[in-house]
C-alpha cells in the first residue's frame, strides 16, 4: 500500500527536469557573461556574432533538411529572427547601465506579457490567473525599479530591457503561431541567421565601433552561441517528457540564478528591489497556473484532437 505513494517522493525530479534546472542555471549565468563582454565590444555587434556561432552551428548538423527550405519557412523564420534579434538586442543595450541581475529580472517579465500582447494586438482576453500574473509583475517591476519606477521615470537601460521582454513576448507568440506548419530545424536555422544578420546591420546605424580583436570577445560570443543550440536541442528534448506548466516552473528560477551569480560578484539590491524581484518571480509563476474550468476544456480540447486523428 505505500509503494505507490513512496515512488513519487523518490523520483521528484526525473532526468529531463534536472536537465532543465541546469539549463536555467546557465541561463542566468549569461547576463554577467554579456554584461563583461559589453567591455570589448558595442551591443548589436556581440548578439551578431553571438548568433552567427549559433546559425553555423545548428546550420551544420541540419545541412540536408535545408534543401527542401518552403518560402512560408523562410518568413517564418525571418518574422522570429526579428523578434529575436530585438530581443535580444535591446537586452544587451541594456546590461550597459543595468546590473546583471536586474536585467534578468526584467527579461521574466516576458511571460505575463505573452497574454497582455495576445490581448493588445490579437484581441485575446487573459484568463484569471494571467490577469493577476500582469498585475504582480507591474508592482514587481516597479519596486525593482524604486522610487523611479512607482513614477514610471525608468532609465534608459530599464526601458530597453522591458523592450526586450515585449519582444520575447512576441517571438514566443510567433514561434506559436507557425508551430505545426513548419520543419522547426530550417525554420531554426533562419531565425538565428536572420538575427544575426539585421544585428550586424544595425552597427552602423547605432553608431557603434568595430571592435578590436579580444578573446574575451571570441570566447563570450561563440561561447554563447555555441550555449544557445546546444541549450535549445537540450529543452527540445527534455519537454517531450516535461509538462509545460512544470518547465515554466523550473524556468522561473532563472533571474533567481543571476541574481545569486550577481551578488556573489558584488551586486547589491536594496530590500524594496528584492521584494520587486520576488513578486516578478510569483507572476512568471501565477501567469502559467491554470483554473479547474480551464483545465477541463484543455483535456475537452485533447479528446476532441484524438478522435480526429
Amino acid at each position: 500500500m505505500t509503494a505507490p505513494n513512496a515512488s513519487p517522493r523518490i523520483k521528484r525530479f526525473s532526468k529531463a527536469e534536472c536537465i532543465l534546472v541546469l539549463i536555467t542555471m546557465i541561463w542566468g549565468g549569461t547576463f554577467l557573461l554579456v554584461q563583461h563582454a559589453m567591455t570589448v565590444s558595442g551591443p548589436m555587434f556581440f548578439v551578431g556574432l553571438r548568433f552567427a556561432a549559433a546559425a553555423i552551428v545548428v546550420g551544420f548538423f541540419s545541412l540536408k533538411t535545408l534543401r527542401d527550405l518552403t518560402l512560408f519557412e523562410l518568413k517564418a523564420g525571418a518574422f522570429i529572427g526579428t523578434s529575436i534579434m530585438l530581443g535580444y538586442g535591446m537586452q544587451t543595450i541594456g546590461l550597459q547601465t543595468i546590473p546583471s541581475s536586474q536585467s534578468a529580472f526584467i527579461t521574466a517579465l516576458y511571460v505575463p506579457c505573452v497574454p497582455l500582447l495576445q490581448w493588445l494586438v490579437l484581441g485575446r482576453r487573459p484568463g484569471l490567473m494571467p490577469s493577476i500574473g500582469i498585475m504582480l509583475a507591474f508592482t514587481g517591476l516597479m519596486l525593482l525599479t524604486g522610487p523611479a519606477g512607482a513614477s514610471l521615470n525608468f532609465s534608459p537601460g530599464e526601458i530597453a530591457t522591458l523592450i526586450c521582454a515585449i519582444a520575447v513576448a512576441a517571438e514566443i507568440i510567433l514561434i506559436g503561431t507557425y508551430a505545426g506548419q513548419v520543419d522547426v530545424r530550417r525554420v531554426t536555422v533562419v531565425q538565428l541567421a536572420t538575427a544575426s544578420l539585421l544585428s550586424f546591420l544595425m552597427v552602423v546605424p547605432m553608431g557603434e565601433a568595430l571592435p578590436g580583436f579580444s578573446w574575451l570577445l571570441v570566447f563570450s560570443a561563440v561561447g554563447l552561441g555555441l550555449t544557445s543550440a546546444v541549450i535549445q536541442v537540450a529543452m527540445n528534448w527534455a519537454q517531450q517528457s516535461v509538462s509545460p506548466t512544470r518547465a515554466t516552473l523550473i524556468y522561473a528560477g532563472e533571474p533567481v540564478w543571476a541574481g545569486v551569480i550577481g551578488r556573489i560578484a558584488g551586486e547589491r539590491f536594496p530590500p524594496i528591489a528584492m521584494v520587486g524581484a520576488a513578486l516578478i518571480v510569483v507572476a512568471v509563476i501565477v501567469s502559467e497556473l491554470k483554473t479547474r474550468g480551464q483545465k477541463a476544456v484543455e483535456v475537452a480540447d485533447e479528446r476532441e484532437q484524438e478522435r480526429q486523428g
